[in-house]
């Protein structure tokens, strides 16, 4: 067995190995199937995230090891690394455990899905969407039991208080006999009323009991399958007003650069209102320099942008944690309403000073849609994000009405959120 964990960190013996080809006779395969090289092994510090993820893989994958358990393989890969994992993974004939947000690498490579949720665990055959869809399907059959339930506990609740009804009229029927019997009474037919009457009295007794233990399951079985409470959708973004202005963001020819090298000679973009672009690239390309060019180049409102680097540095957290304290009750309860909808509880971000990263990232993405940003500039968004909130993120984005700059490696979500697409081949 071989453990892949997500941590970067020094150089281990079993990658030095596998570079000077120890570890077995198709090593050289490996090597070749992820693009590695040998000789990169002496720039160690140097290389890239995901430069080191790949030769950490190709480690694990030449190792004897019968069973890989793989935590966030594709993190810090760019789309050719990501290729590159996906096509030995494929090739590679053991048994793995994969635990990944990446959704193409899960419909790519696995055979059967586990979720955890609330305290267990339940497993479904195929890969992530089939499981999900099978999930889908029990979610919604939960959902008509519930309602089906609440039918029942409406109806076993008229009973019981027609129980009642039926009960206290009987009791007052026989306290009625009971008041009109004196000891000078023997009159049969009037004896025989009065048992009548304190028959009827305890049979309707018997009822209510019945009729109260049946409203009680029926109240407890509704409540048990009573679905959790449903996400907000659209409405929260009601009020929103567009620029007023055609043009968001532009480069007009601009060299872009690093220290003293030429990135990018000579750049000519725009970005207008109702934009909602995908930059792609491989690691190194210039993504992230060309979006600092394009934020510099920006005349707007400072509230009116979100730029959502991809990792926050502790001091934003921390203002943006002092923002939403300090907000007046309606936008901080809209904030919190874009907060649950990313899938976050608004009670635990109000009693926390210190947000994981995930959490920081949720926060600042609600706090520029709750300020009602005119555009969002989000590298990597999914960073930290697990497979339920991506398709949260992925939600909020698609129903986001303003303008949006996205980088990012999840074709899905690119997809499903953008309507353009600028790709930076190397140097162009």
């Amino acid at each position: 067995m071989h453990y892949c964990p997500q941590e970067d960190g020094p150089i281990e013996p079993i990658v030095r190995d596998f570079a000077s080809c120890l570890l077995g006779e198709e090593d050289w395969r490996w090597q070749e199937r992820l693009a590695l090289h040998s000789e990169e092994l002496e720039r160690w510090s140097s290389l890239s995230a995901g430069e080191r993820r790949r030769w950490r893989l190709g480690a694990a994958l030449a190792s004897p090891a019968q069973t890989l358990l793989l935590d966030e393989p594709s993190n810090h890969l760019d789309a050719s690394g990501r290729a590159l994992l996906i096509a030995a993974m494929r090739e590679w004939r053991g048994t793995g455990l994969v635990v990944s947000h990446d959704r193409e690498l899960l419909e790519a490579v696995c055979r059967s899905t586990v979720e955890l949720r609330r305290g267990g665990a339940r497993c479904s055959p195929g890969p992530y969407s089939a499981a999900r869809a099978a999930w889908a399907a029990e979610e919604q059959a939960r959902r008509e039991a519930a309602d089906r339930a609440s039918e029942q506990a409406r109806r076993a609740r008229r009973a019981l208080g027609e129980a009642r009804r039926t009960s206290a009229s009987a009791e007052r029927e026989r306290s009625a006999g009971r008041r009109m019997k004196t000891i000078h009474d023997t009159n049969a037919s009037g004896m025989m009323a009065n048992r009548r009457a304190e028959r009827a009295s305890a049979g309707a007794s018997q009822g209510v009991r019945l009729a109260r233990r049946e409203a009680e399951e029926a109240a407890r079985l509704a409540a048990e399958l009573s679905p959790g409470r449903k996400d907000p959708g659209r409405s929260l973004h009601l009020g929103y007003e567009p620029p007023p202005m055609e043009r968001l963001l532009g480069l007009d020819g601009e060299a872009l650069r690093v220290g003293e090298r030429v990135l990018l000679p000579a750049v000519h973009l725009e970005l207008r209102r109702g934009d909602r672009v995908h930059l792609a690239g491989d690691n190194g390309s210039g993504k992230s320099t060309l979006v600092r060019a394009l934020l510099a180049s920006s005349r707007l409102p400072a509230d009116r942008v979100l730029w959502l680097p991809q990792e926050l540095e502790p001091e934003r957290v921390a203002r943006e944690l002092e923002v939403l304290h300090g907000l007046d009750p309606q936008a901080r309860g809209r904030v919190l309403q874009l907060v649950a909808a990313l899938g976050l509880d608004p009670e635990r971000l109000l009693q926390t000073s210190h947000p994981s990263p995930g959490e920081a990232r949720k926060l600042a993405l609600a706090l520029g849609m709750g300020r009602r940003a005119w555009l969002l500039v989000l590298d990597e968004p999914t960073n930290h994000l697990d497979l339920p909130s991506i398709e949260r993120l992925q939600a909020a984005l698609v129903d986001w009405p303003g303008a949006l700059l996205l980088v990012t490696h999840d074709e899905g979500l690119a997809r499903a959120c953008c309507g353009a697409r600028w790709r930076l081949p190397p140097g162009e």
